[in-house]
């Protein structure tokens, strides 16, 4: 029968296709629990070679009046490439810097206070918000148009401005202070 459903399938029939789905999926699906380590993943690789048998279906070859051991042959080199990417996926985020280890912005600004950085500059500062601080540092210490700085930071842009222009003000206070002056 599987013979009749797969030609039939070939021509493009779609409930052809899915007899032959019936037919071998769970066999298939256990071959790749074998070959997997989480379900989800054996149910992708399921997948994966049944759209490729679909997709293939003029080139695919039965052997013994069967398209099984062609799904099986796809589903493991289906699983191979996904452990392939999923151990890339770990290495690159092992490469990646935790949060702990990124440097602070404010910390990197008072390593520079050997450079004529105002103290009381560098206070307020370490005071920022987080996302205050990195709208700063991109603007300000880094050159980048507000614009630019918003989109990355997920602002808009007048929102930006006004973080800059309150950032600013109590700049020009801090020094002021620090200088023996009033705020003006």
């Amino acid at each position: 029968m599987e013979r009749v459903w797969w030609a039939a399938a070939r021509a493009g029939d779609g409930e052809s296709f899915g007899c032959v789905f019936d037919l071998h999926q769970g066999r298939v699906y256990r071959h790749a629990c074998r070959l997997v380590d989480r379900r989800a993943d054996a149910e992708d690789v399921t997948a994966a070679a049944f759209l490729e048998l679909w997709r293939r279906r003029e080139d695919v070859r039965l052997v013994e009046g069967s398209v099984l051991p062609w799904l099986l042959v796809t589903a493991t080199n289906v699983s191979r490439n996904l452990r392939r990417s999923t151990r890339r996926h770990r290495a690159l985020l092992d490469r990646l810097p935790r949060a702990g280890s990124a440097a602070d912005p404010a910390e990197i600004l008072s390593e520079r206070s050997t450079f004529g950085w105002d103290p009381a500059l560098l206070g307020h500062l370490r005071s920022l918000a987080t996302n205050n601080l990195a709208l700063v540092s991109l603007v300000v210490l880094e050159g980048f148009a507000i614009a630019e700085a918003a989109e990355a930071l997920d602002l808009s842009e007048s929102a930006a401005k006004s973080r800059l222009y309150r950032f600013r003000r109590a700049a020009r206070a801090c020094t002021a202070l620090a200088a023996g002056g009033n705020e003006t």
